[in-house]
């Protein structure tokens, strides 16, 4: 099977630096955060931000693995390993610089933040190595490193058996997670584990809905990679129909229609962190509107500084942490934002300093791909590009039929 050629689309890059921006307005603790939490609908960064990072897994790692299947999941358990070795940086980081200094100045912020860790330390250091006790702000890289974890399997399973079993499997998983599925998961590790966690500190995310998002990603990157888009297909009536649940749900969010459609009205079927049935038509909708205006998007996002930032979106993501809580140790008392010149100082501080962090990652990358070429010129290596090997019987492997 011949593959297309795999275009640099730096756009995609672009995005995730836009989400990281908006992610870091929306955690610091300034009055910003009021103006950037869910102003379109019930769309956040941290969907965009997941489902865009699976987009581009699917898009790079399905034609490493129709080419080769273990060496693709070794990749891929490799860069997991990496951001688990970023997790427990930062947990140490939170555990005791942070907590030092929430305990001793006894602000409250912080110690929210932490007040499992400085009642159970014990329990929480091995939970938060297990990726079971997930503290606010640390919850989104495990639910990374475990998505990123099954992704081989994901794609394997998508070339044995097709992307519609793949995607009916994970919208069962959704379902379930609607009805209690994460209590009852919870319940038997804590059984087999013997470390009494509550539910509450595993972090925010209900993994098993959003897995969805995750995997949603995965099959519209993986289609790209081999020729397909899927949002191609779609009907201009269809997207005619989704502008018009994005202006719905817009005017839920702002309470524009009235007190019976409101967020608080209809509640968890609007929950982020279930991913419920009404945010989940919102994210489509979105999705597919998005995807209908990306000529006008791609003219927004292209530009500095969000394609350095989307280049370097783990150390990024991890250095705009270490300002929240930054942020977090300058509140006291009651206040619960940062206003006025405090404020301003530590946005533009924080991203003059993911800027810069970005900027030396991205360059750090390009003098070892160069040094990398210069290697693999001299020792005359060669590949086959795209061109994957006939099947036993002779005839060329189609993407959903591919067998190890």
């Amino acid at each position: 099977m011949h593959l297309p050629k795999l275009e640099r689309r730096p756009e995609l890059d672009a995005l995730r630096g836009l989400f990281l921006v908006w992610m870091t307005l929306t955690h610091l603790p300034t009055r910003f955060s009021d103006f950037v939490n869910q102003p379109v609908g019930f769309v956040t960064s941290a969907e965009g931000f997941v489902f865009l990072s699976a987009l581009l897994v699917g898009r790079i790692y399905v034609r490493e693995l129709l080419r080769d299947e273990a060496g693709a999941h070794l990749k891929l358990w490799k860069r997991s390993l990496k951001i688990y070795g970023y997790h427990l940086l930062m947990l140490t980081f939170a555990f005791t610089i942070a907590a030092e200094f929430a305990v001793h100045t006894h602000r409250a912020a912080l110690t929210n933040l932490l007040n499992f860790y400085l009642a159970h330390p014990f329990v929480a250091i091995v939970g938060s190595v297990l990726l079971l006790y997930c503290p606010p702000l640390l919850d989104i890289l495990p639910m990374y490193v475990t998505f990123l974890f099954f992704t081989p399997l994901v794609l394997s399973a998508s070339v044995r058996f097709g992307w519609r079993k793949v995607l009916a499997a994970s919208g069962l998983v959704w379902l379930l997670a609607q009805f209690g599925l994460r209590t009852v998961v919870h319940g038997v590790i804590v059984r087999t584990t013997h470390l009494p966690i509550p539910l509450q500190e595993t972090g925010a995310f209900n993994l098993f809905a959003w897995q969805g998002v995750w995997t949603a990603g995965l099959w519209l990157g993986a289609k790209s990679a081999t020729g397909e888009i899927p949002l191609k297909k779609i009907p201009g009536w269809a997207v005619g129909a989704s502008c018009a649940v994005c202006l719905f749900f817009i005017g839920v969010r702002h309470g524009w229609l009235g007190p019976h459609l409101t967020q608080q009205a209809l509640g968890m079927e609007l929950d982020k962190w279930q991913i419920g049935p009404l945010r989940l038509i919102n994210l489509v909708a979105f999705t597919i509107v998005g995807y209908w205006l990306r000529k006008y998007v791609i003219k927004l996002v292209k530009r500095e500084p969000f394609l350095t930032l989307g280049k370097a979106s783990l150390e990024v993501f991890c250095a705009h942490v270490f300002f929240v809580f930054v942020g977090l140790a300058l509140l006291y008392g009651e206040v619960e934002q940062l206003h006025g010149v405090t404020a301003i100082v530590l946005v533009v501080v924080t991203f003059a300093a993911l800027v810069l962090v970005a900027a030396n990652e991205v360059r750090k990358r390009h003098a070892d791909r160069k040094k990398g070429e210069k290697q693999d010129a001299g020792s005359g290596a060669a590949t086959d590009g795209d061109t994957l090997p006939p099947a036993p019987n002779g005839q060329p492997l189609s993407c959903a039929e591919q067998r190890p």
